[in-house]
């Protein structure tokens, strides 16, 4: 074989050439390398796009509770090195929405029985006119006159519910089917909470590490900036949701409202999405009301509207906005936007979202000396 000639004995402008191959060699592998990252990436996002929900609560979920979860580590080492910790804390978060679930089922499924039982008196005897639309101050013949037409000859009333019943087998079938779904995901998504409970140090030391690599030192800064988000969402959507169907169920309770703790759950979902409440709170009050208590009914309209007012318009900006320093427009627009685009996870993904943009925004428009 022929000897190489040492570099020094290669001319210049040979020497230059060489050297611009090896770089663009180099840059084409680079290329090559990101394009199949990228596609293998992509690849993986597809193959599990049904569960990317489920991964997402899951995150939820961590981020939400991992101040509580990081306090009982300190308190007890020894079970945070094994999986008893991890799986305890899985089995509460578990159990927060395994107990409520159920204790709405059942009352779901009692209340399906009076109301199948009604629907059966319906068919054979009519439904007779209520006696509080007698008593409307204005329209009442008319409406009394309606009722008796349509609704209180059992004939008429059989006919209506015999439509009803074809759309009520689809409802169901289409109901079960979700159910299963949601029921899957969801269990998906206690599985992913408890890998991320036992692995969750090292997660986080993997994510930091990704970030400074593909974005700097600014990366973990809207990092904590999408944590502190998630952290404002959980505290002023479910937490002042919980307090705002608690304190309606009492209102409900001393109102005489039919099941009082159905519709205090009722509005305690509710009310996490901003002015929804107001929907089952106007709810409960026509039933209250077409029972004859209407001073009652008014009453608890008239509480419900300052509760929500109150929530909406101060606690809950505060709560999520203050710890990201996030104006209420952007809140709102993160809050219903999310929750159009992304159904219920968009209530955290959509201020999460709306806190990254405001930082950066801040960053651009103010440089290094914006606040965090």
């Amino acid at each position: 074989m022929p000897n190489t000639p040492p570099s020094s004995l290669v001319p210049a402008h040979q020497r230059c050439g060489l050297i611009k191959a090896s770089q663009r060699s180099k840059r084409g592998q680079e290329m090559a390398r990101s394009l199949l990252a990228l596609f293998i990436v992509g690849m993986a996002l597809y193959t599990i796009q049904g569960f990317l929900p489920a991964l997402a609560w899951g995150g939820v979920f961590a981020i939400a509770t991992w101040p509580l979860y990081s306090g009982a580590c300190r308190m007890w080492p020894n079970a945070a090195r094994g999986t008893l910790l991890p799986l305890l804390f899985t089995a509460v978060m578990a159990l927060l929405f395994v107990i409520p679930l159920t204790l709405f089922t059942l009352e779901a499924i009692g209340e399906a029985q009076s109301a199948l039982e009604w629907l059966d008196h319906a068919r054979k005897f009519g439904v007779p006119v209520p006696e509080v639309l007698q008593q409307l101050p204005l329209g009442a013949t008319t409406v009394t006159h309606l009722w008796e037409t349509h609704l209180s000859n059992p004939r008429d009333v059989s006919g209506l519910l015999g439509a009803l019943d074809n759309k009520g087998v689809m409802v169901t079938r289409a109901l079960g089917s979700q159910i299963a779904h949601r029921g899957t995901l969801f269990c998906f998504s206690i599985l992913t909470l408890f890998f991320l409970y036992k692995d969750g140090v090292s997660v986080i030391r993997q994510c930091r590490v990704a970030s400074s690599r593909a974005f700097g030192r600014r990366g973990e800064s809207i990092a904590r900036q999408i944590v502190a988000s998630i952290h404002g969402s959980v505290q002023g959507l479910v937490l002042v949701g919980i307090g705002e169907g608690v304190l309606m169920g009492l209102v409900y309770l001393f109102a005489h409202a039919p099941h009082p703790a159905l519709f205090g759950v009722m509005t305690a979902v509710a009310a996490m999405i901003p002015f929804c409440a107001m929907i089952a709170i106007s709810l409960v009050s026509l039933l209250i009301l077409v029972s004859g208590a209407s001073v009652a009914a008014i009453v608890t309209f008239c509480i419900g509207a300052t509760v929500i007012f109150v929530a909406d318009h101060f606690v809950r900006p505060t709560l999520i906005g203050g710890t990201t320093k996030l104006p209420f427009l952007w809140v709102l627009l993160g809050i219903l936007g999310g929750a159009e685009m992304w159904g219920l996870i968009g209530l955290f993904i959509g201020p999460a979202a709306m806190a990254a943009l405001n930082l950066i925004w801040r960053r651009w428009t103010y440089g290094n000396n914006a606040e965090v």
